[in-house]
């Protein structure tokens, strides 16, 4: 199914993090030295370094196509979010609005809204057109780990280092209800793509489905340490799950039917945590804390 095209190095520090770029075929990464990096997939030996914080970075993400500014969003472990245009970085803006670092990080494209999830137990809704934050609800007294929007719905879930899932309906920030999902930490949310589903990945090592808000249909101990990160494939028919045993596991979105493992020994994986994916019509990608970008691609 898979197979590793490439790996990348040139990062000081552990990777955290993954996101898009505004220019075609490429790919952004940060982590623990503070850079931005991009990297082409035609071109994968060389990276560029396009930002620098002086903190490390443990969230990221873009502007939508269609923005005026092509803004890089940026998380660091003090709480503060960085705005940098790309076309002016010297003009960018730089607010500390969490007490605690920034672990998520969600432009939400229709209603033109940002929402971050700290670690000091608070989300945050941002205006981005004046970069500054709207609203703000305390969640939990622990960090917030990830958040997602349903595709579908008015409804906006984070997931908690206490174990709880939060439903909220976005546009008016109310909150739904909190359901105690994993032992401990949730550390990944993830929508099917008609919204009716709800996955989650915990530092239990447990992968569950949800219908329902908390109608727990599926539970599989799918990694040997706290599941990372989810992604969907583009085709909606495969979910990736990262995992702090090194591995990356591809598993069938209608039943979580182990596919394929993406290791260390066999497959040339990483040799540490894998922190972050990003599935795109290009391949995957993942970070680890071994600081290097790997690429997968399809086999023939």
């Amino acid at each position: 199914m898979f197979k590793k095209i490439h790996q990348s190095t040139g990062h000081r520090a552990a990777l955290y993090t993954l996101a898009p770029s505004h220019t075609p075929r490429c790919i952004l990464a940060a982590g623990g030295d503070g850079w931005i990096s991009e990297w082409q997939l035609d071109d994968p030996e060389t990276g560029r370094v396009i930002a620098q914080t002086p903190t490390p970075i443990y969230a990221l993400d873009i502007s939508p196509p269609h923005w005026p500014e092509q803004l890089l969003l940026i998380g660091d472990m003090l709480g503060h979010l960085y705005w940098i245009d790309r076309a002016h970085p010297e003009a960018g803006r730089n607010v500390q609005h969490h007490s605690k670092g920034i672990y998520a990080i969600q432009w939400q494209l229709a209603e033109e809204e940002v929402f971050t999830a700290g670690g000091d137990g608070v989300l945050t809704r941002w205006n981005p057109r004046e970069k500054r934050p709207v609203e703000s609800i305390q969640l939990s007294n622990r960090p917030l780990r990830c958040l997602t929007s349903n595709p579908r719905q008015d409804i906006l879930v984070v997931g908690a280092s206490d174990g709880y899932i939060y439903y909220l309906r976005r546009s008016s920030f109310e909150l739904l209800e909190r359901v105690n999902a994993h032992q401990f930490s949730v550390f990944s949310l993830l929508w099917s793509p008609d919204g009716s589903i709800l996955y989650s990945g915990g530092r239990d090592a447990l992968l569950k489905s949800w219908r329902d808000v908390d109608v727990n249909e599926m539970s599989i101990p799918a990694h040997l340490g706290t599941i990372n990160h989810l992604v969907l494939s583009p085709n909606g028919q495969w979910i990736a799950s990262a995992g702090k045993d090194k591995n990356i596991k591809i598993w069938a979105a209608a039943d979580l039917r182990l596919l394929k493992v993406l290791d260390t020994i066999r497959e040339q994986g990483h040799f540490n945590s894998v922190n972050r994916l990003i599935w795109d019509e290009n391949g995957l990608f993942s970070v680890s804390d071994d600081r290097s970008i790997i690429f997968w691609g399809a086999e023939k």
